[in-house]
């Protein structure tokens, strides 16, 4: 099963909730690492079905009037994944598999073949299948809080954390491959003071340049303060691909130069240099600019 993977070679492992998550919170660091040669790939859980859809010539795909939107969100992230130079992105067991749970609370939270109601073990149990055939040394993910409190991305969290568990015991699945340990687990995060310095920037400019209005820090996911943070990969030479994979998701995010809207068109700024906390392995610096740093590959 890992014929396609060499024993040498950086490979790192993320896994995302919805299409969009992957790019706004990780574009420039996958972008970069694609470039140096690294093996990257995207496990992304859902189709994100239950996305508001921002341009009015798209209305037509929302959730409330068919499953139009899922499959056309797939076909964004495949666009965004070649902005970036990410050539091995999967959905998690199979495309819609798990469906969107939508946001905490709501009544799509109750299907029971959405991710927010899935086994964690089953669904661990597909991810343990890709990191044992890909053998990454790091893997990428939300905190426990999901960043936001987004029910799909706590899940994803319980999946990538429980997979990571399985992957590595011997006794488990041996069908499903080698076990395979992941040297480091990162999760993602912004430190505050660079979160506000975003939004001062952004507020420089006045409403209606690029965005009406401006949102409020509570709603940028996995902030921080400045001591949590761990590691900062600096993307500014991958800015602009980052920007292009988050304009694919044409859907979910309006881009306007260093600023980027959801569809509450609230400004947020968009990073080139995106930041982590490390919570498995051991750290190769006591501030590390390399997610690999320490890893032998």
């Amino acid at each position: 099963m890992t014929d396609s993977f060499p024993s040498t070679g950086r490979r790192l492992l993320l896994v995302h909730a919805h299409p969009d998550d992957e790019s706004i919170n990780n574009g420039a660091t996958m972008a970069k690492y694609a470039a140096e040669g690294a093996h990257v790939t995207l496990v992304t859980c859902t189709l994100g079905e239950e996305g508001e859809v921002i341009p009015e010539g798209l209305a037509h795909l929302t959730a409330d009037r068919d499953d139009a939107l899922g499959p056309y969100r797939a076909g964004e992230l495949a666009d965004a994944m070649r902005e970036l130079g990410v050539t091995d992105h999967r959905f998690l067991g199979a495309p819609g598999r798990y469906r969107d749970s939508g946001m905490m609370g709501a009544p799509q939270n109750e299907r029971p073949e959405c991710f927010w109601r899935a086994d964690v073990d089953e669904a661990a149990t597909s991810l343990v299948e890709v990191i044992r055939e890909v053998r990454p040394q790091v893997l990428v993910t939300y905190d426990p809080e999901g960043g936001y409190g987004h029910p799909d991305h706590i899940q994803a969290h319980r999946v990538a954390t429980r997979a990571v568990e399985l992957a590595g015991e011997p006794a488990f699945r041996r069908d499903l491959g080698d076990p395979h340990e992941i040297a480091k687990v990162y999760w993602n995060c912004v430190p505050r003071s660079v979160l506000e310095d975003g939004f001062a920037r952004l507020r420089e400019l006045g409403f209606g340049k690029p965005f009406p209005g401006v949102a409020s820090p509570a709603d940028v996911p996995g902030v921080v303060d400045d001591a949590e943070v761990t590691a900062a990969v600096d993307g500014s030479a991958h800015a602009a691909a980052k920007a292009a994979a988050m304009r694919a998701h044409v859907t979910q995010i309006a881009v306007d130069g260093p600023f980027f809207a959801l569809s509450n068109d609230l400004g947020q700024p968009l990073f080139a240099t995106e930041y982590y906390r490390l919570v498995r392995g051991t750290a190769g610096a006591a501030y590390e600019d390399d997610l690999f740093a320490g890893v032998d590959a």
